[in-house]
């Protein structure tokens, strides 16, 4: 049975192209794709991400169990509401997950995790947090829905009870809080996303979820699909979890290396295997490619290069560039002239440093 979030039949009675997306029914884009992408860069939009999993932590060694679970390290939280973005890794180093930790405090934090993984997440967390006494909450009740985009955070406070208003303006970067939305519903707001814009990614009630839905719309936020927020995520640098790393991809294969924390004394799972790779050194690599000439990249080209083959990850149009761009894992050493086989031909494309757009323009040398 495909799963649906509350606010499924508000997509479809906007007329919403609806997909499965691991295992949930949800709005691929409701008109033009370009448009949405755009509206985010340019203005502000909106996303349901309620099929994402909000889990939450209790016990007095809580903090313990984090240490040991994640790759980067939980000891950075120490003011209430502030989140850090982490791997979890298996003992052989490969991502079970990438996903948001929030201090709430000691003995309560919240992880937010990736939809198409929650019942392996689950079932591992559950199974390491046991030696902790760490008592583990999926919380189905909450929706999610994430406003993205340079007007993004004017159009929220406008929305919020005057009280919580200046508070809520001064959040910094990769943190939370709880708030008043309208007509009094309980908001928790993190200003966080995964668009390469600022905004907020709002958890909300699940009952409250299409009034606060309407009010965004109603405040001048453009309804955005999955399909905008894919190639977003991509201009942004931001890596999706199954196409970029899984299980058979270390942080250090997927450029994710600023996410561990080899700090003294903290045994966390995968410590090992990591520290031996580092030593040894890694023999593939992730980078960014851009095409300049027409066509497109997509997950699963071919890459060739002086060392080798390797492989597109995420690769796409990018709408605010006005050319393809993609992720790529390629033999590590001097690459000489790349090439993608595109449908047989050998396509020349260009090795650049990501992100590839940031606060809304093209980055340096794209």
């Amino acid at each position: 049975m495909t799963e649906k979030t509350v606010l499924n039949a508000t997509h479809r009675a906007l007329g919403a192209r609806m997909v499965d997306f691991g295992g949930w029914d949800m709005p691929i884009n409701y008109g033009s794709q370009i448009e949405e992408h755009h509206a985010v860069r340019r203005d502000a939009g909106m996303f349901d991400v309620s099929h994402m999993t909000v889990i939450d932590l209790h016990g007095a060694r809580t903090r313990d169990f984090l240490r040991h679970l994640l790759a980067n390290s939980v000891d950075k939280l120490k003011l209430h509401g502030k989140a850090l973005y982490s791997c979890m890794l298996d003992e052989r180093g490969g991502v079970i997950d990438d996903l948001i930790v929030y201090y709430l405090g000691e003995e309560f934090f919240r992880l937010v995790v990736n939809a198409a993984t929650r019942t392996k997440d689950l079932a591992w967390i559950e199974r390491q947090a046991k030696a902790f006494e760490v008592e583990v909450k999926e919380r189905p009740e909450f929706a999610m829905i994430a406003v993205q985009g340079p007007n993004a955070r004017a159009k929220v406070l406008g929305l919020l009870h005057e009280v919580d208003r200046p508070r809520i303006e001064k959040l910094g970067k990769f943190s939370a809080a709880a708030a008043q939305g309208p007509h009094g519903m309980p908001l928790f707001v993190a200003r966080t996303g995964y668009t390469g814009e600022d905004g907020f990614e709002i958890i909300v009630p699940a009952e409250h979820a299409v009034a606060l839905w309407e009010a965004l719309a109603a405040a001048g936020v453009t309804p955005a699909g999955l399909g905008a927020r894919d190639t977003l995520r991509l201009e942004a640098g931001m890596n999706l979890y199954g196409q970029d790393m899984d299980e058979s991809v270390s942080p250090w294969e997927a450029n994710l290396g600023w996410t561990i924390a080899l700090d003294e004394g903290r045994d966390f799972i995968g410590r090992e295997v990591l520290e031996a790779q580092k030593a040894a050194g890694v023999k593939r690599v992730m980078v960014g490619l851009v095409l300049d000439e027409k066509g497109v990249l997509r997950h699963g080209q071919k890459v060739l290069t002086a060392n080798g083959e390797g492989e597109i990850l995420s690769g796409s149009f990018a709408p605010t560039l006005d050319k393809a761009v993609a992720f790529a894992r390629i033999p590590v050493g001097e690459p000489g002239a790349i090439r993608v086989d595109i449908r047989g031909r050998e396509v020349p494309v260009r090795l650049v440093k990501y992100p590839f757009v940031r606060d809304g323009r093209p980055c340096e040398g794209i």
